[in-house]
């Protein structure tokens, strides 16, 4: 007797299991010789070595299916039980379905919808640092975090540590009611809100719990080595030279990072420098590391909020230089 456990948290447990559990009953009956239970994204099987291992072969198919593609008819579920392995093969190297990301809260499809958001996501499969600098509004902190959640639940990395710098707090956070952590946590909050898309509330709190998911500000970072980690510097804009150099030598070898930021919100003090431009520019022929520009085409927020942009951008060609121009 064998018994093996397959975790289906890469793909849509609706997509999988089917609705009323319509595919997993078409599995079992594919294979009335084992047991074969589910519990959340888990699915346990056991039985004969021979016939587990024949089940885990048709099962990887459809995980496989699932992740390309993020959709599987139930006529199709029953083709991949059967033995048309050439139209397996044929279907399950189709690419139409490479623009999903991740599987968050109750089967939401997370997919890169712009053009400029799948380069990020293209980049980050060659890359180890990525700068994703664009407007309020483009998605560049939300793919980012969809792209670090994948990489835990793929297992390539062991933790996310998610990190941006309290600015507005400065000299004044002791002013601030609550603990440490509750006068920190409204600057974190667009992290925040971005995890509780992706990952049930129950597993998320043991992730954060035992900090395989960790949201501290950039402060927190002096002095580590950040490895085996996918590592998101949010809001760089607001990180002086000094700061972003810091982050970026925190870097393990065994990590990836991406750093997003918006140059036209700066809310540094006017005597302090921003230091996303600078690193940008004197990183930007290290093979290794990108730069990927969003604009107001990939704004997914209100439709309007893609012409008070445009408005903005306008506005500040023909007007006096904006304040990230006089500091560059």
């Amino acid at each position: 007797m064998t018994e093996h456990i397959i975790n289906l948290e890469t793909v849509n447990p609706i997509e999988f299991f089917g609705v009323n559990n319509n595919k997993f009953d078409i599995l079992k009956k594919k294979f009335p010789l084992l047991k074969i239970l589910s519990r959340g994204s888990l699915v346990k099987i056991s039985g004969k070595p021979e016939e587990v291992e024949a089940a885990k072969e048709k099962i990887s198919l459809i995980v496989q299916y699932l992740e390309r593609n993020g959709h599987l008819s139930e006529n199709y579920f029953s083709k991949i039980l059967g033995d048309d392995d050439g139209l397996i093969d044929e279907k399950i190297t189709d690419e139409s379905g490479n623009d999903i990301i991740v599987f968050g809260q109750n089967g939401k499809i997370i997919k890169a919808k712009t053009r400029n958001q799948k380069l990020l996501v293209a980049a980050s499969e060659k890359n180890d640092i990525i700068f994703a600098v664009g407007p309020a509004g483009t998605g560049k902190t939300y793919t980012a975090v969809a792209l670090a959640v994948r990489a835990l639940k793929n297992k390539s990395v062991k933790k996310i540590i998610l990190t941006r710098p309290a600015v507005e707090a400065g000299e004044s956070l002791g002013f601030l009611p609550g603990d440490l952590k509750e006068k920190i946590d409204p600057y974190l909050r667009p992290l925040y809100d971005a995890l509780d898309d992706m990952i049930p509330a129950d597993k998320l709190n043991y992730y954060m719990t035992n900090r395989i998911i960790e949201v501290a500000p950039l402060a927190y970072m002096r002095g580590r080595t950040l490895d085996n980690a996918y590592i998101i510097l949010d809001e760089a804009q607001n990180t002086t030279e000094l700061q972003i150099k810091m982050f970026l030598t925190r870097i393990g070898p065994s990590a990836k990072a991406i750093i997003t930021g918006d140059m036209t919100q700066i809310d540094l003090p006017k005597n302090q420098q921003s230091g996303l431009g600078k690193a940008i520019h004197i990183l930007q022929n290290i093979n290794g590391i990108v730069h990927i520009e969003l604009d107001g085409e990939d704004v997914v927020r209100h439709r309007l909020v893609k012409e008070i942009i445009k408005a903005y951008e306008k506005s500040n060609n023909t007007d006096k230089p904006s304040r990230d121009e006089t500091r560059n």
